[in-house]
């Protein structure tokens, strides 16, 4: 899974961080434990993921915390469901606050299921599409599953308005964004939502053809998309266990047939200029002792992060 990842050679003071060291969409990895994902944020500060981004002219707005871990779903409910809501307002308030100054928001997480704070603030403010990058398209809502609990699992389903309206209607604004103008890139071939959401989704691109063709090209494939819809921006999400297990392991749900981090940092660099913000998800220092996959993460990010926001046209 080699390649070079090409540092950007300069920044912009556009990038407004924000923490969100959140684990209330995972699953228990095992009984009386809790996911890692929460200690995120703090493991890239300590690998310099900040004080590059600062270097580059990024500015710290602080840490929205989340409730405590509970594992308390019940049928009809998610887990930690009251938690993850009322984390998800103040998130959303808090990229509202750096989106009023100017910058584009980068939310660093934390779980998937942080999106629904982003839809929420960008739902407010009008018409939005989503860009998810994600080694599964998370699609599992209630009409298509009876097993639904976990949001890190179903967070675009909740964003495209297909969950229980406690977590896809919030303060009536969902659908958060609508499914014609969302693009899903990343997930495996086996993924179980697949076939679906490219019925429903405007373009699924599946890792194989990311791989196949090249990051430029499915840049491209997405922001034609973009161009088409007359919307006000994008959202680009991305959960990193886009990476192939082989040089990320240490993400919830690590599944082969992934990308390079080359490949990654190539799509993020095409896609960052022109978002409106963003959010990186999933990663989980619990595995990652020796701080070496922090450390890779935080170069890619820097590389393909570092001029979010700097074309919004």
């Amino acid at each position: 899974m080699g390649g070079e990842i090409g540092l950007a050679d300069e920044g912009i003071e556009m990038i407004g961080l924000v923490a969100a060291p959140t684990n209330l969409g995972l699953r228990p990895p095992a009984p009386t434990s809790v996911p890692g994902t929460a200690k995120a944020p703090e493991a890239l500060r300590e690998a310099g993921l900040y004080r590059r981004l600062e270097e580059r002219g990024a500015k710290d707005h602080g840490v929205v915390l989340a409730g405590r871990y509970a594992d308390d779903a019940r049928p009809g409910s998610l887990r930690n469901q009251d938690a993850i809501v009322d984390h998800a307002r103040r998130l959303a308030d808090r990229i509202d606050l750096v989106r009023a100054e100017g910058r584009a928001p980068l939310v660093i997480g934390g779980d998937c299921g942080i999106l629904v704070a982003a839809g929420l603030s960008l739902r407010r403010a009008g018409r939005y599409g989503l860009v998810h990058l994600d080694g599964h398209t998370d699609f599992r809502h209630p009409g298509n599953s009876a097993h639904c609990a976990s949001l890190a699992g179903e967070d675009l389903a909740a964003a495209v308005g297909l969950h229980w309206p406690a977590i896809a209607d919030l303060d009536g604004l969902g659908p958060y964004f609508a499914p014609a103008d969302t693009v899903h890139a990343g997930c495996r071939d086996d993924d179980e939502e697949l076939q679906e959401t490219t019925g429903l989704l405007a373009a699924v691109i599946p890792a194989a053809e990311i791989i196949s063709g090249g990051a430029g090209h499915a840049a491209r494939r997405i922001l034609d998309v973009v161009d088409r819809a007359e919307l006000d921006g994008y959202w680009l999400h991305l959960d990193v266990d886009i990476l192939d297990p082989g040089v990320m392991p240490a993400v919830d749900s690590p599944d082969a047939g992934g990308l390079s981090p080359a490949e990654l940092t190539g799509l993020l660099a095409a896609l960052a200029p022109r978002a409106t913000g963003a959010q990186v998800t999933v990663f989980d220092p619990d595995l990652d002792p020796d701080g070496g996959y922090a450390d890779l993460l935080t170069r890619v990010l820097v590389a393909g992060l570092s001029t979010l926001g700097g074309d919004t046209r």
